[in-house]
This record gives structure tokens, C-alpha cells and sequence, in this order.
């Protein structure tokens, strides 16, 4: 198998974990319908591990477009790999979603609220602000990936480290998952969004478009942060990355403070 494929098999693997327990979470009339925030990460945690132990020995288990990005920035990936990567990723992602529908195909027409069946496949926010929300995607993917490439600096038994990373992501989920759904991944979120927009689903309701590119440009800005972050203070490396990366981080918070501002100024302004 290719490491392209691997990126494919893997991320969908993540995402039929991942997706499912949503699933069986959300959906009425299923076994696991409202068993709680907890299961939900169990299951993504666990989903990720057993992901990265499918194919960890193949294309070294990115499955997650902000990891390539930070392991290209911190000069263990190379850029030229990326592009072929970030698409398998999305197609996996997209492939893991059809299969979650399939898999609970008579429990959507059971569920009233669009918004549990969006849940489903992609994240949204518990209280809409895209400040906040940008803040919450962007530090939890950095918080990941920093202490993914720590973990990378130790040493385990072998075969546990893929068990280490999926307590990681229980870890996010519990402590910094409650604001957003911890995205911290462009492909998890993306790829079923555009696979709940694109299939029959029963009394579906909007993708939530508007949101979409939060969970998307977010981790990508706080994952390749932590990766010069982590070069520059673990590792005592200062590129030229680390200034352009926390640059391109300052310029956005500052649009993305302008813009929320913006529109909580014309709501303000309408409520008159």
C-alpha cells in the first residue's frame, strides 16, 4: 500500500469511529442515543488510535491536514508530499461519512432536529462568536500538536504510542472540547460536511456553510504554530517560519476580532 492509501483507509477509519459515536450518541432510537460528552470522546479517542495503528507503518498516520502541515513546517515532512496528502485525507474523510450514513440509515428519519444530524458529521459552536471560536480551534489544535511532537520525543514500549495519542485527543476533548467539538482537524470536519450537503439525508437542514471555514483555517494556523513554537523553544531552532507562521496567526486574529466586531455591532444595531 501507497502512503496516499494509507491516508485514505486511516482518516476514514478515524472518521467511521468518530462519526459513529456521534451517531450513536445523537440519533434517536439508537442504543447509545444521549449517553453523553463522555462517549463521544472516548470514541474519538480511541477511533484515532486504532486509525493510526492501521496505518501508522504505512504513511506515518497524519490523517489530519494540520499535522502535515506541522511536521512540514518543523522540517520532518516534505513540503512536496503535502498536497498528496491533505487530498487523500479529504477523501477518506468524505468516505468515512457515507459510511456512518449508511451505517445508521433508518435512524435519521427518526431524528427531528437537523442540527443532531448535522452534529453528526461536522462541529459548530456551543455559543456563536468567530473570535471565540477561532481561538478555541486554533489553541486546541495547538495544545495537540505540541504535545504530539513531545510525546514523539519519548520513548514507549512498542506498539503504545498510538494508545498515547488517542488519550491526547480524550484529553482535548474533555478539557478544551466543550466550546467548539474540537474540530482540531480541517479533513474531520470538511469532508463530512460536504457529505452531509451531498447526501439524501432525511429532514437534513443547512451544512452551516457560514461556519465552515473556522474549523478549517484555524487548526491549520494553530498546528503549524506549535510546530516552530515547539522547534524554537524545545528544540532551540529559530527559523525564518517561526516569524512568517506567527505573522500569518497575529493577522488573523486581528481580521477575525474585526469582522466579529462588525457583525455584533449590526446586530446591535438591528435589535433597535
Amino acid at each position: 500500500m501507497t502512503a496516499f492509501w494509507g491516508e485514505v483507509i486511516g482518516t476514514m477509519i478515524l472518521i467511521v469511529f468518530g462519526g459513529g459515536v456521534c451517531a450513536g450518541v445523537s440519533l434517536k432510537k439508537s442504543f447509545a442515543h444521549q449517553s453523553g460528552w463522555i462517549v463521544i470522546t472516548l470514541g474519538w479517542g480511541f477511533g484515532v488510535a486504532m486509525a493510526v495503528y492501521a496505518v501508522g507503518g504505512i504513511s506515518g498516520a497524519h490523517l489530519n491536514p494540520a499535522v502535515t502541515f506541522a511536521l512540514a513546517f518543523a522540517g520532518s515532512f516534505e513540503w512536496n508530499q503535502v498536497p498528496s496528502y491533505l487530498l487523500a485525507q479529504m477523501i477518506g474523510a468524505f468516505l468515512g461519512a457515507v459510511l456512518v450514513y449508511l451505517q445508521y440509515l433508518p435512524h435519521w428519519k427518526e431524528t427531528e432536529d437537523p442540527g443532531a444530524k448535522l452534529g453528526v458529521f461536522s462541529t459548530g459552536p456551543a455559543i456563536p462568536n468567530h473570535f471565540a471560536n477561532f481561538i478555541s480551534e486554533a489553541l486546541g489544535t495547538f495544545i495537540f500538536v505540541l504535545t504530539l511532537l513531545a510525546i514523539g520525543a519519548n520513548t514507549f514500549t512498542e506498539g503504545l504510542n498510538p494508545l498515547i495519542v488517542g488519550f491526547l485527543v480524550v484529553a482535548i476533548g474533555l478539557s478544551l472540547g466543550g466550546t467548539t467539538g474540537y474540530a482540531i482537524n480541517p479533513a474531520r470536519d470538511l469532508g463530512p460536511r460536504l457529505a452531509h450537503f451531498l447526501l439524501p439525508i432525511a429532514g437534513k437542514g443547512s451544512s452551516n456553510w457560514k461556519y465552515a471555514w473556522i474549523p478549517v483555517v484555524a487548526p491549520l494556523i494553530g498546528g503549524s504554530f506549535a510546530a516552530v513554537f515547539y522547534n524554537y523553544v524545545f528544540m532551540g531552532t529559530l527559523s525564518t517560519a517561526f516569524w512568517y507562521v506567527t505573522a500569518v496567526l497575529v493577522i488573523m486574529l486581528g481580521i477575525v476580532y474585526a469582522f466579529t466586531k462588525k457583525q455584533t455591532n449590526s446586530h446591535s444595531s438591528a435589535s433597535y
